[in-house]
Formats: structure tokens, C-alpha cells, sequence
């Protein structure tokens, strides 16, 4: 459910709005009508230095695991918190620095290194003789030895393809050429100076690398530096979001609590400078939106804010689409033995890791989910468990086969349909009237008649009496062509009702889509299938077979469960999204509730 806010007004003097802001800021309840971009120079700043610390805590969340990979030691920097942010940011800048000086070092060492060790001093020395040296690279095939007779060669490097040497020539003849080969560069630096500076590029690239593995540790304090600036920010966009009244000396501003706490908050008003108002929030003032669920519900709202929240006065559809998403992702995951690990696996991650203790408790009821729905055809690790296990004839015609598993999808996605829309018949009519919800009832009945029509004629069998049948398609189709629009008069409403009969088409495009249900689920099971068969040809190796199989059965299943869980995820939010949120008319649109806060308020 959507929680009910109370709106309040506040007229303040312009000298004390910073105080009375701060005083809403450290209550922490109250949503302060404000901007939620940035409006000016000032706003924009201060977002984009909330970005950079998030950005330098994604960046350093990054750090553990690439310390423990290469083995490096944490080194927790004292930078003092105020300091950290513009810290971690030069750090990064310069490991980008060093590690490309590394690769320009790497690339110019291998050049020195081809052509020898060699001193600069020398080549000045002989420069002061009157000589200097042009510089040659040949193949070893092309080097003549003959060359050796004529021109005063030094061989400085010799490998089984290439021979690297230098020829001695006056300096007044350096322009002009003395062998007929093309000159090849010669480095400027010896090798053994390069290796100097790239050991000391590396060796500094660990020690940046030592000090972002040991940020993680500061972490919280950036955190708290973040939110000291989304504070500062969150205030000035309310100040900014003010009206200005009397030449400026008064301020007007809005905001919205929970309507249960109007008691707390009216005595926290009254103990102010600020003269206020308070009425119950409508739609038309677009509150802020804050979803009130259960336990169970409350674990699925993530999985809504994906798409987006529900408008104030607007039904929150969270408890009802959450057991058919939960029982979804068990149809298109389709092994029972898939969902007794994700049930497993989040139950750990619930007691060991606190902090996800939330979407952990999600994971074992989508597991609980996986575990219900395939047990229906009876698949444990891509195994039919009635294929090894034998059960009595009645227990074993419990188990569905493909075709019933296909024909159950269909049918489970009908139902699902004509709950959305009855969902919408009930808030309808609670909210606005019954008429307005009649249409829908009668798409209802007609969806209903259909489905117990077309079932009965492939089983050839009426399963829904003619004195029941007729007349629910009859009223369902009166239904649909005078109440799909509600006014003018009977000719126009039956023309509207005409046209909106259209929308059949849509509804068995809607029905189709559940056919993924099967398929996925089917895909799933027999993925597990071929991993089953693929490891149990492998114990015929002599000695090590059965370990072999039992390390193709794990990475198999382990692959399969992943890319299951990928679609048993995506596709029911398709379901949810586009087929429930359409019949049950969900319009959205609203935006979460954002009291204006501190820190040490947050938890």
C-alpha cells in the first residue's frame, strides 16, 4: 500500500529559512518540495562532487579483488576524510600516468636492449675525436662480412636473423651516406638506465596499487563525506525551491510527511519560529511516494522499482503481482534441485552478509517458488525423478507432461490476466464509481467464456453448460460495448464499446506471451538433461572417470543455473510489466519519498 501523507505549508522569515531547513534536516521526516537536478552553477557543482565520490568508491570496491589476485598487501592511506576524495582521485590519475610510462619504458627498453649496452659518454668522447657513427639494421642473410674490409664496422648486436652494427665516419661526412642501406634509429638511452626507470615505474604502480586495496577501508568515510555534500545540496535545493514573498523578507515552501507522524511533527512546528498549515495531501499536490508493504511484499518492491513507482492515490500492485513474479521465475527456472540452491544460497547469504540480507530473503523465496513449480513435471537436476523413483499409479499421474506443462502455462497466464483485471474492477469501483469498472468485468466473463469454450472443444466435452455459458458471454459482450465509455449517449458508448472490442487481439497476444512460461522452463530442464548425460559418459574412463563426472556435473549445472536464473529473472518481469501492469491499469509516475535528512539520521 501507498502510505498517506499529510502536505505542509510554511511561511519563514528569509534570515531564519537556513535554520528552520537545518531543524527539518535533523528531524529527518519531512520531503521538502525540491528540485532533483541541478538548477545553477552552486547545485550543479555540488552534484557533480556526490558523482565523483561515487565514482571513487566504485572504482576502489574494484581493489580486494585484484589485490588478492596479485598478491598485494593493503596499505590504509591517513589522509584525513575532508582530504580523501581529491586523494583517491590523484592516485588514480597517476597509476594511469605510471602504468602507461610503463608501457612507454617496456617499449623503449626492448629498442635499447636490441642494439647492446652502450654509454652515452663514449659517443661523446669519439664526437671529440672528430668522429661520428651511423647506425644500421640487416638481416643476417643481407650482412656481407666483406663490408668489414672497407669501412671501419663495430657489430653491436647479432641475432640468428638480424645483425645491429655502427659504422665510424668523420664528422664532415655524417650527411652524406656510407653504405648503400637505409639508416635504422639508434635509442638515446642505454638499456640498463631504461630497466632502472621502468623497476621504478613498477615498483610504484604496487605501491598505488597497495594504498587503493587499503582505501577499501576508508570507504565509510567517503561515504560520510558524500553525504555531508548530498546534505549541503539537499538544503540548497530546498532553499532554492522556495517563494519568495514581500520584497523577499518571507519564504513560502512545501513538504510532506507521513500522515502518521502528524502528531510528532505538529509539536516539533509548534516549538519553531515558522508559521505552518497542514492538510491531508490529494493527488492533484503529486506527494511523494512511500510503498507500505509486509515482510514477504516488502522484498519484492525492488523488483517494481525497476519499472517505476505508482502515483499517490494510485494502487500499489506490489502484494499482487509478487506471489505470480515468485511462481514465474519458478516455472522458467524448471529444476526443483536449482531452487534448492538458490533457497540454500540465499539463506546463507542472509546470515553471513547482513547488509543484502534483504535481497537474500528474495533469492529463497524465488527459490521456494522454484522449488513448487517444477515439482509439478518432477525435474531435480534435469532428472525426472519419476523416471528413477518408482511411485504408485496415482501418485505418478501427478506429474505433468510437457504438453500439460504447456497447456498449464496458458492457463496459469489466463488466470493471472483476469486477476489484474479484476484487481482493476475492485479499485475502480471503489475509487470512482461502478460503472467505471464494468467493462472490464465484462472482459472478464468473456475471457472466462472463451477459455472454458475453446478447452472443451479440443477435449470434446462441454465444460461449461450452455444455461451458465451463454448467458456470461452475452452479459460479458453487453458489458464491453456500453460501459467502455462511460459518457455521452447510448449511441456514441455503443460505438466506443464496438471499437474496444478491437482489443481482443491484444488480449490473446497477452495470453501467447505465457507460452515463454514453458519454453524457458522446458529449455532449463533439458540443458540439466544433456550436462547429466554428457558427465555420465565420462565414468567409463578408467581411474579418473567418476571424478571427471562429478566436476562436469558441478561446472555443467553450475553454467545452467546461471544462465536459467538470467532468464527466469527477465522474462516475468516482461510478464509483470507489460501484461499485468496493462489489465490492471497501473499508470505510475510517482516519486519516492526523500525527507530531507542528516546522516546520523539514516540507518
Amino acid at each position: 500500500m501507498i502510505t498517506r501523507m499529510t502536505k505542509y505549508s510554511f511561511i519563514v522569515l528569509s534570515q531564519e529559512l537556513d535554520s528552520f531547513l537545518s531543524q527539518v534536516q535533523q528531524l529527518g521526516m519531512v520531503d521538502i518540495t525540491r528540485s532533483d537536478r541541478a538548477i545553477d552553477e552552486t547545485s550543479r557543482e555540488q552534484f557533480s562532487i556526490t558523482r565523483r565520490y561515487r565514482d571513487a568508491v566504485r572504482r576502489i570496491q574494484k581493489a580486494p579483488e585484484n589485490a588478492e589476485k596479485s598478491g598485494i598487501t593493503p596499505v590504509v592511506p591517513e589522509t584525513p576524510a575532508s582530504e580523501l576524495l581529491t586523494f583517491v582521485e590523484d592516485l588514480f590519475q597517476e597509476q594511469l600516468e605510471q602504468r602507461e610510462l610503463r608501457k612507454n619504458l617496456q617499449r623503449e627498453y626492448e629498442e635499447s636492449a636490441a642494439w647492446g649496452e652502450f654509454s652515452p659518454s663514449d659517443l661523446e668522447r669519439l664526437k671529440s675525436l672528430g668522429f661520428g657513427l651511423k647506425f644500421y639494421c640487416v638481416s643476417a642473410k643481407k650482412y656481407n662480412p666483406t663490408w668489414e674490409e672497407t669501412w671501419p664496422i663495430q657489430i653491436l648486436a647479432k641475432t640468428e636473423s638480424q645483425v645491429r652494427f655502427a659504422v665510424a665516419v668523420p664528422l664532415e661526412e655524417m650527411e652524406a651516406p656510407a653504405l648503400p642501406l637505409q639508416e635504422a634509429h639508434f635509442p638515446e638511452t642505454p638499456a640498463s638506465v631504461l630497466l632502472a626507470q621502468l623497476q621504478a615505474a613498477e615498483s610504484r604502480l604496487n605501491e598505488i596499487a597497495s594504498l587503493i586495496a587499503g582505501l577499501v577501508q576508508r570507504i565509510p568515510d567517503l561515504e560520510a563525506q558524500s553525504a555531508l555534500v548530498q546534505e549541503e545540496l539537499d538544503r540548497y535545493l530546498a532553499q532554492a525551491a522556495v517563494l519568495r514573498e514581500g520584497e523577499e523578507s518571507i519564504c513560502v515552501l512545501e513538504g510532506f510527511a507521513p500522515t502518521e507522524a502528524d502528531a510528532s511533527l505538529k509539536a516539533f512546528f509548534d516549538n519553531t519560529d515558522a508559521y505552518y498549515e497542514q492538510e491531508a495531501a490529494c493527488t492533484e499536490d503529486n506527494p511523494p511516494v512511500q510503498l507500505k508493504n509486509n515482510f514477504i511484499n516488502r522484498l519484492f518492491e525492488p523488483i517494481g522499482d525497476l519499472y517505476m513507482l505508482p502515483h499517490y492515490g494510485e494502487l500499489d500492485v506490489t502484494p499482487y503481482f509478487a506471489p505470480f513474479y515468485m511462481l514465474f521465475f519458478g516455472l522458467c527456472l524448471g529444476d526443483m534441485g536449482y531452487g534448492l540452491v538458490l533457497l540454500l544460497a540465499g539463506a546463507f547469504v542472509s546470515w553471513k552478509v547482513p547488509s543484502f540480507r534483504g535481497y537474500a530473503r528474495l533469492v529463497m523465496l524465488l527459490g521456494l517458488g522454484s522449488m513448487i513449480m517444477p515439482a509439478l513435471n518432477g525435474t531435480f537436476f534435469g532428472t525426472k525423478i519419476q523416471s528413477i523413483i518408482t511411485f504408485p499409479e496415482n501418485i505418478h499421474n501427478f506429474f505433468f507432461s510437457d504438453l500439460k506443462m504447456f497447456w498449464f502455462a496458458i492457463i496459469f497466464g489466463i488466470f493471472h490476466i483476469i486477476v489484474a483485471r479484476l484487481i482493476n474492477v475492485i479499485y475502480v469501483a471503489k475509487t470512482k464509481g461502478i460503472k467505471y469498472g464494468l467493462a472490464n468485468l465484462g472482459w472478464i466473463l468473456v475471457i472466462i467464456w472463451c477459455t472454458f469454450a475453446y478447452a472443451g472443444s479440443q477435449m470434446g466435452q462441454t465444460l461449461l453448460p450452455s444455461t451458465i455459458g451463454t448467458p456470461m458471454a452475452l452479459l460479458g459482450l453487453a458489458l464491453i460495448l456500453f460501459f467502455s465509455k462511460t459518457e455521452g449517449n447510448i449511441f456514441s458508448r455503443l460505438f466506443g464499446g464496438v471499437t474496444a472490442l478491437y482489443d481482443i487481439t491484444g488480449v490473446f497476444g497477452d495470453v501467447l506471451s505465457y507460452i515463454r512460461l514453458f519454453g524457458l522452463g522446458t529449455a532449463g530442464g533439458i540443458l540439466g538433461l544433456v550436462v547429466n548425460s554428457i558427465a555420465l559418459q565420462m565414468t567409463g574412463i578408467p581411474y579418473i572417470g567418476w571424478g571427471l563426472t562429478v566436476i562436469v556435473l558441478m561446472i555443467g549445472h553450475v553454467a545452467v543455473l546461471g544462465l536459467s536464473c538470467l532468464g527466469a529473472f527477465v522474462h516475468p518481469l516482461r510478464l509483470t510489466f507489460v501484461e499485468f501492469y496493462k489489465n490492471v491499469g497501473f499508470e505510475g509516475g510517482g516519486r519516492a519519498y526523500r525527507p530531507l535528512k542528516r546522516e546520523q539520521n539514516k540507518q
